[in-house]
């Protein structure tokens, strides 16, 4: 073996070599840290692409059904490290690059993160990429290649600042440019009729949409699949006479508008322009990505009448339900197909995944802006929807029922329920945890669900175990393997092995010594990026995530004032010395969770230079949260926050990782914490709060903030220090109107949930202090999760929805 790995790591060396001279253009004794990776990934390139012709060759040959992946993200994170590990060559290269004097992490710390996404819906749609290549599912992923994603994070004076994200100025060394797979997407113009009855749209603007392809490699390598995202390109060509005139910014307006489509992930959409735009990126990868899989149909199969048997398209969330309509304009106006026979094949084709509980967040257009930048698709929406209400008024519906199904919004200004035409348009509509889907059948899609009845399934959502165990916590996973044996690399279900030794007094230990070595790493990183030292001895309590309302940061900041009061009332008192650990982002145009993020860090600030507390209590937000960054972070948390509003958080990620790798959750009855609680058992949890079926009326019906504020002396405290300028005495007013705003309209009900947070705080402190019973629940939450694995997922999606065997 050993005569293997070095032959193979030589062969790796020679190949690295090779393409640093001719494709790098570098020589060995003066190449950068960046020349070596892209060495290294183009040698590791090398070897992927003969098994990613192969996968699509069978595909081809034995006639297999593909699953198109719509999505407006894909969290990938960095590739290289993550492809190795799939190809079993981590090993060999780590001994390639020793023996040119090169250091492998060293070499993977040079790629950048893909910009491609924001949170939990992106990192799904990478988790489940990875996923059908490692099951063998024939799969292409298709989004936007976004050239500055959605921004870097830099925290300056505690607030959130943000700056492009230029991920791609040095180029990308994964992703193949087909130049030759081009589509033109139109806006605007008009539609007229044929002689012959048919409506031919013309529009006003052209933009081309060009193909770049990135492989996804599944485990052991056997099977790999296609990310194919576009980049938006101007069909006007460059107005020259204009430009030589000095009208330069004019002779390139055409051009930047059409560019504009695939420059950054959501923009601002606060304005009618930024919305316009946000509808323009939408329409642009839904066509783009139509058109492209109708033509690989056609080449393949030459009868669009079998799409549906060939091809299912899942749409993430409501930014691809545009397809719906598209789907029928270019199977009616380009293929000929009669209506009714495009819609039988349309609704067979598509199906459609909600990641959202909130009205607000399911996505809406104005009925003016739709006839005038997609004029054919609104006239398809406008007969979609009259077919639609035809039918569900021949089986009873009322008018208030009528109103509430339509595609079509009257009350609000007249606006596209793209959330509708999803449902409507497609055969199946899951939700992502078993909570989540009950209330999707009971709230927004209530009505729908009684005149399309039999569509809503669910599929509680999962993460890839290759990346969130494997890669990001290789110590840990070495000590399972050499438990419990390899098997558990190819069968995440034998994690359950472990259960038996989470009272073994000398597995606890060694399962902590790989915690406190994560904590380590953690630390000398959070040092270098914000110059604050933890003491990795501490209870890490960690709350990483996008930064919202509902995922209640501020309850979390709200237990820390009161914590700090404590320390420095009682400083002798049995404390247990913890560590706040906070990351994410809030949108640009979000001011109360950009007012939350500042509030974070001025807390920290004060606490952190406070002797009285200094070695009891630590606060860090560490800026620029990104899929790096969560590999660091998930490894070392002793403490997972997943504290949302019960009834609001759709599933959740980032709780199955956290498990995954040992940490204790403290949350509320949401998303998937309920079934993360049936699984780990609600003896190594830490639950907390109202239920969703409490907290719904008393939102709905309306809830007192200031009767609990009255009735809690602690509460009552922590908001008066903050909003008296206690942590912000430069500017004492900083928060009043954030804490005004809580009492009179608390809408996530952090101050009705104040209480039992805090109390159960107090029981995870407790279980801190008995090491031995904390170990064994942290080893239970790792052996009885992995039922999370995204294989699972998928495998039920395919099962269950896309009609497509496993192979």
């Amino acid at each position: 073996m050993a005569m293997e790995i070095t032959a193979e790591a030589e062969a790796l060396r020679q190949d690295i070599l090779s393409k640093l001279t001719y494709e790098v253009g570098g020589r060995a004794e003066r190449a950068s840290a960046r020349d070596w990776f892209l060495a290294a990934t183009l040698a590791t390139r090398d070897r992927i692409v003969d098994r990613w012709r192969a996968s699509n060759d069978e595909t081809v040959a034995q006639g297999h059904k593909r699953v198109c992946y719509l999505s407006m993200e894909f969290l990938i994170g960095r590739l290289l490290s993550d492809a190795l590990g799939n190809l079993g060559l981590t090993e060999a290269m780590r001994q390639a690059l020793d023996g040119v004097g090169v250091d492998l992490e060293e070499v993977c710390a040079q790629e950048p993160d893909a910009a491609l996404g924001n949170g939990g819906l992106g990192r799904l749609a990478a988790c489940f990429m990875e996923s059908m290549a490692s099951i063998g599912i024939p799969a292409v992923g298709y989004g936007i290649r976004y050239e500055n994603g959605l921004f870097r994070q830099l925290i300056q004076d505690g607030r959130q600042m943000e700056v492009p994200e230029d991920w791609l100025s040095l180029g990308n060394p994964w992703e193949f440019e087909r130049s030759g797979i081009t589509y033109d997407i139109g806006f605007g113009g008009h539609v007229v009729r044929r002689p012959d009855g048919g409506l031919v749209w013309h529009p006003g603007e052209v933009v081309r949409a060009i193909a770049y392809d990135t492989p996804v490699v599944g485990w052991r390598g056997h099977w790999v699949n296609t990310l194919r995202l576009w980049s938006a390109r101007a069909t006007d060509p460059l107005h020259l006479d204009a430009f030589n005139s000095g009208d330069h910014v004019g002779a390139q307006l055409t051009r930047m508008q059409a560019e504009a489509i695939s420059r950054v992930l959501y923009p601002g959409d606060e304005n009618a322009a930024g919305q316009e735009l946000r509808l323009r990126q939408e329409y642009f990868f839904a066509s783009a990505s139509l058109q492209d899989l109708i033509q690989r149909h056609l080449r393949l199969y030459g009868d669009i009448a079998t799409l549906a048997e060939k091809v299912a398209v899942q749409l993430n969330d409501t930014h691809p339900a545009i397809g719906v309509a598209e789907l029928m304009r270019l199977l009616v106006d380009v293929q000929g197909v009669e209506w009714d026979r495009a819609w039988d094949i349309a609704r067979a084709t598509f199906s459609y995944t909600n990641h959202t509980l909130m009205p607000e967040a399911l996505e809406s257009w104005p009925v003016a802006l739709m006839e005038r930048l997609l004029p054919r698709n609104m006239q398809i929406i406008y007969l979609i929807n009259a077919r639609h209400l035809e039918k569900a008024r021949q089986q009873g519906a009322n008018d208030a029922l009528l109103s509430a199904v339509s595609l079509i919004d009257e009350h609000h200004g007249r606006r596209v329920r793209m959330g509708h035409l999803a449902f409507v348009g497609s055969h199946k509509i899951n939700g992502v945890s078993a909570l989540h889907t009950g209330l999707m059948r009971s709230t927004v899609f209530a009505e729908l669900d009684r005149v399309c009845p039999g569509r809503i399934t669910n599929k509680t959502n999962g993460i890839t175990f290759r990346r969130w165990l494997m890669r990001a916590n290789p110590g840990l996973t070495s000590l399972i393997v050499e438990t419990i044996g390899p098997r558990v690399l190819d069968e995440p279900e034998r994690l359950a092995d472990l259960a038996p030794y989470a009272r073994d007094a000398a597995f606890q230990r060694a399962f902590a010594a790989q915690r406190r070595k994560a904590k380590e790493s953690l630390t000398r990183l959070v040092r270098a990026r914000t110059g604050v030292m933890l003491d990795p001895a501490s209870l890490f309590d960690v709350q990483v995530k996008r930064i919202h309302e509902y995922k209640r940061q501020l309850l979390n900041i709200l237990h820390t004032v009161a914590l700090y009061n404590s320390m420095r009332a009682q400083p002798m008192g049995s404390w247990v010395p913890q560590t706040k650990i906070f990351a994410g982002k809030a949108a640009p145009s979000y001011h109360q969770a950009k007012l939350i993020i500042r509030l974070a860090n001025d807390v920290g600030k004060v606490i952190n230079s406070d002797p009285t507390v200094r070695d009891l209590l630590r606060v860090v937000f560490i800026p620029n949260y990104n899929v790096t960054l969560a590999e660091s972070i998930m490894p070392a948390a002793d403490l997972s926050e997943q504290i949302s509003t019960a009834g609001l958080e759709a599933s959740g990620t980032g709780n199955m990782k956290f498990a995954l790798n040992g940490a204790l959750t403290i949350g509320t009855l949401d998303g998937a914490n309920i079934e993360i609680s049936e699984r780990v058992g609600l003896e190594n949890i830490f639950i907390f709060g109202l239920r969703a079926s409490e907290a719904g009326p008393l939102r709905r019906d309306g809830y007192d903030a200031r009767a609990a504020v009255a009735g809690n002396d602690e509460l009552r405290g922590v908001l008066d220090a903050i909003a008296s300028g206690v942590f912000s005495p430069e500017e004492p007013d900083r928060y009043r109107a954030l804490v005004e705003g809580l009492l009179a309209h608390d809408n996530f009900l952090v101050t009705a949930d104040f209480a039992s947070y805090v109390a159960t705080q107090r029981q995870v402190a407790q279980r801190w202090g008995q090491p031995a019973e904390w170990w064994r629940s942290a080893v239970l939450n790792t052996a009885n999760v992995a039922w999370f694995s995204s294989d699972r997922t998928i495998r039920e999606y395919a099962d269950e929805i896309w009609d497509l065997p496993v192979r």
